[in-house]
């Protein structure tokens, strides 16, 4: 429960900067996936991964991700359980349906560093969404030769299947079909990240949103974003909330609810647990 006086006037400051904003640029992070229930270590990771635990000591599924397998039916047994959990296996959860609740009928887009899918399990408008860091669901050529992403639904589905002692069949291992080589997943981690077409018309989408709200009285919505990739949103929208006087900033994040000195006047902090404060603005 939302406890604090000071929270709770923050959180109707919200509810009023929503309902007066022209549009809401909504700026998501691994923060809203947790709230959700998206959890990468305790109970969830450690009953779906208690094999791997085992033979591998590591202790949440970002340490599991870069882990190096001697393998490829290693890696593959790892990833495909991991992706099956995250991307497959769970609904979008409360947070992100609660979060459409509150949308609905605003001018709205969604800028977001998460790979779960997520946004479009809980019918967000997919071209009003830009999802800058790839998608658990995808794969691409691991050089890569060519600027494409594959569905990989059904391969990841039998992999988990047919996966045993922590392997998966050799013939299960994928490779391009261009090229031949090994395929990756479609997660930003360096330079041979493919931005696809659909990936380069979401960046366009984002970018005419923008243009189009320029000097619009416009709410920067920004939910769980971390300090592991700020220049994607944290800062983005920091920078242009301060080049419009008519823009605010609003951050939700506990224990990291802040903003510049510049915006002092102009911004909203809920230092809250975001499924409890979209569940409180919900019920306003």
């Amino acid at each position: 429960m939302i406890s604090t006086g000071a929270c709770l006037d923050a959180i109707e400051r919200l509810r009023r900067g929503i309902a007066e904003a022209d549009a809401v640029v909504v700026g998501a992070g691994s923060g809203l996936s947790t709230a959700s229930g998206l959890t990468y270590s305790g109970e969830r990771f450690e009953s779906n991964f208690a094999d791997f635990i085992g033979r591998y000591g590591y202790r949440d599924m970002y340490t599991a991700g870069f882990y190096p397998y001697p393998t490829p039916e290693e890696f593959w047994a790892y990833w495909s359980r991991h992706i099956h959990l995250n991307r497959y296996a769970q609904d979008a959860g409360p947070a992100y349906r609660r979060l459409r609740a509150l949308m609905s009928g605003k001018d709205c887009f969604v800028i977001t560093t998460n790979v779960d899918h997520c946004f479009q399990k809980a019918g967000f408008d997919e071209l009003r969404l830009f999802c800058t860091q790839g998608d658990f669901g995808l794969w691409q050529c691991a050089k890569p030769c060519h600027q494409r992403t594959y569905d990989n639904e059904a391969p990841v589905r039998r992999m988990v299947a047919e996966q045993r002692d922590m392997r998966i069949p050799t013939e299960l291992i994928p490779r391009c079909p261009r090229c031949g080589g090994p395929m990756a997943n479609n997660l930003r981690s360096d330079d041979t990240f493919v931005e696809d077409e659909a990936w380069r018309l979401a960046a366009g989408w984002y970018r005419d949103f923008l243009r189009e709200h320029e000097g619009a009285r416009l709410l920067f919505l920004e939910l769980g974003v971390g300090w592991n990739t700020p220049g994607i949103i944290k800062y983005p929208f920091r920078r242009m909330a301060a080049g419009n006087e008519r823009a605010v900033y609003a951050c939700v994040n506990l224990g990291e609810a802040v903003a510049p000195r510049e915006l002092e006047g102009r911004s909203i902090l809920v230092d809250g647990d975001i499924g409890e404060v979209l569940r409180e603005l919900e019920e306003a």
